[in-house]
């Protein structure tokens, strides 16, 4: 059953994100954790990007596994084998637009997301808030479809992950 949780941007409000948690499959941590890893990435992506809204706005990540994101892979863009995330906006939305009501879907893949932070020595939790942030940025109109739009999008990462206290993603360690 999903949940609906307000995304707390500041003391003073929120940024009137409501994100719907589904728990689909995997080994995914408990949905209260989940829960505040969603709040954080989405209310730190908002304070980097200055995005506010006097409309609520709502968005769902699902946690699935790599069967089920393989399949939406192989469906949505032609690519038969798991990912991480993927990002499906219900509006087309370009950078810096207003946000609509209905942002669209995060679906992230625990098998996928679990053997990569191991891999890059990186805590399960941050690789998954950087893939939160990533698959929002994708849902508000960022892409990385060339080299100037990845750089762009890669330096936004970079920004809101700082905010979060989590090194940057795209650094090259002496254990990678």
């Amino acid at each position: 059953m999903p949940t609906d949780l307000t995304a707390p941007l500041d003391a003073a409000g929120n940024n009137g994100i409501e994100i719907d948690i589904l728990i689909e499959a995997g080994g995914w941590p408990a949905e209260p954790v989940l829960a505040a890893l969603c709040r954080s990435a989405i209310a730190a992506a908002c304070a980097e990007l200055g995005v506010e809204s006097d409309v609520a706005s709502e968005l769902s990540a699902v946690f699935t596994d790599d069967a089920h994101i393989r399949t939406l892979n192989a469906e949505w863009r032609g690519k038969d084998k798991p990912t991480n995330v993927l990002s499906f906006p219900a509006f087309p939305t370009a950078q810096g637009d207003a946000l609509p009501p209905m942002l669209g879907d995060i679906v992230l893949s625990f098998e996928t997301i679990l053997a990569e932070a191991a891999l890059d020595v990186k805590a399960f939790e941050h690789h998954l808030t950087h893939l939160l942030v990533h698959g929002f940025l994708h849902l508000l109109g960022y892409d990385h479809e060339t080299p100037d739009d990845a750089e762009e999008m890669e330096a936004i990462e970079r920004r809101i992950l700082a905010r979060l206290a989590i090194a940057d993603p795209y650094a090259i360690s002496d254990e990678t």
